[in-house]
């Protein structure tokens, strides 16, 4: 490995690449969506636009592998459109229904889909929680008069589902977007109970960050001999600087309190593993006497809208997250990534520390690596295919553990054998244990 050590806080190395991207006029997209395109200034296809975007065209079922920030939106978002254009408008009703895990993803869908229709004769509502009546209205009116385009969360469109019929008879277009998501949150029997109201002739579209067993199954369920593209998860760009301090866990607190004594706090995201953690970790914070705020699955969307106007206004410094704001929540401007927890997966990694130097800025992230996630942090320099610079451990925090991976590996292993020898001699299974990352964990 060659040296990662870097020599003052603010130092970031920048990379340029040219890469030759196909151009969108390459594609054979429809005047009409070419027009938005021009509009909006998009010239060249990302990969995932380049893989996916012509299987689409031809109709075909499909599930696609990428990750956020791929550019995955435009690439069903493009293709809809100009099927849509090319298909004989002699009938009223929902011709495509895209569901997404959150509000907010399905804000920044709808917002995509009103610039990239804007010379398009289509119309389209957004169907979400946590707004008032006025918006339900809005939402119902959208549904029974056969928005051409509905694009909805889950739970929210079983809400309305349950008090009235809606004509699902011209859907031709069934998207999921950030399917793995979707499941992790508890929404499989919904989405399912959707899918069953729908004409079984239609193209079935799905993207997933990740491609877990139960997104196979999913996709065996309602997709028809489709068409797979996989997105490799792209590294951190090198306008990220990774660092990490490798520490007990009592020392985490300590450490955050040492970064910001000299230093005020801007636009930071510490994210945790757990609600729980991130509610105990935000109180900790405040009495520290730091300007945070938490954001879980807990708050409502009231709670949560305002949270976020406050940090995006810098009325808020600290934003103690769990990995409900690593995906689709578009703010440019943080500064500094913190992983509290060391992620459990690679992608969650990249997730995380994506939120920073966006939009061509530089950023920083610091990952506080624990006696037992060391091995799950190498693993993660494994993915990255480099070392992190470890930053010594400040005198007045006490002595760090040494950096010792394998070796910790040996002993969590060691000890969850004896655990499962116990659980085997009782006569107990750990089979069907819930495991985190099911609903109500994030």
């Amino acid at each position: 490995m060659g040296d990662c050590r870097v020599k003052t806080p603010d130092l970031f190395l920048s990379l340029h690449f040219i890469i030759n991207c196909m151009k969108f006029d390459e594609l054979e997209l429809c005047e009409e969506v070419m027009d938005g395109l021009r509009a909006m200034n998009f010239t060249d296809a990302t990969p995932v636009q380049e893989k996916a975007i012509p299987v689409i065209l031809q109709k075909k079922d499909i599930i696609a592998c990428a990750q956020t920030g791929t550019g995955k939106t435009a690439a069903f978002i493009l293709p809809l459109l100009h099927n849509l254009q090319s298909e004989a408008r002699d009938t009223v009703g929902v011709k495509a229904i895209i569901m997404s895990p959150t509000r907010e993803l399905a804000q920044q869908i709808d917002q995509q889909m009103e610039g990239f229709s804007y010379f398009s004769p289509f119309s389209s509502v957004a169907v979400y929680g946590g707004n008032d009546g006025q918006a339900w209205d809005v939402q119902r009116n959208g549904l029974l008069k056969g928005a051409d385009v509905v694009i909805a969360t889950p739970g929210r469109l079983i809400s309305h589902l349950n008090l009235y019929q809606v004509d699902f008879s011209q859907v031709r277009y069934f998207i999921l977007d950030e399917a793995d998501r979707m499941l992790d949150m508890g929404f499989y029997d919904d989405i399912m109970l959707i899918e069953k109201q729908l004409p079984k002739e239609r193209q079935t579209i799905m993207f997933s960050a990740t491609m877990p067993p139960k997104i196979r199954q999913l996709a065996k369920s309602i997709l028809r001999n489709p068409e797979e593209v996989h997105i490799a998860i792209s590294r951190p760009p090198d306008t990220i600087m990774q660092t990490a301090f490798v520490c007990y866990e009592a020392q985490k607190p300590r450490i955050v309190k040492h970064l910001f004594t000299s230093q005020e706090p801007n636009k930071v995201i510490i994210f945790s593993g757990s609600k729980l953690k991130v509610r105990e970790l935000a109180r900790v914070f405040k009495g520290m006497g730091l300007s945070a705020e938490e954001m879980h699955s807990d708050l409502d969307q009231a709670q949560r809208d305002r949270v976020m106007h406050e940090f995006r206004h810098n009325r808020v410094n600290i934003l103690v997250a769990t990995d409900i704001v690593s995906r689709g929540i578009d703010i440019d401007d943080i500064t500094l990534v913190i992983n509290y927890d060391v992620p459990k997966e690679a992608e969650d990694y990249v997730h995380r520390i994506g939120r920073t130097a966006r939009a061509g800025e530089e950023g920083m992230a610091i990952t506080f690596v624990s006696q037992d996630e060391q091995y799950r942090f190498k693993q993660i320099e494994d993915f990255l295919e480099k070392e992190i610079y470890k930053i010594p451990m400040p005198e007045e925090l006490g002595e760090a553990p040494a950096y010792e991976p394998e070796k910790n590996q040996g002993v969590k292993n060691r000890r969850f054998d004896g655990k499962r020898k116990t659980f085997q001699r009782r006569g107990k299974s750990t089979n069907g244990r819930k495991r985190e990352g099911t609903k109500g964990r994030k």
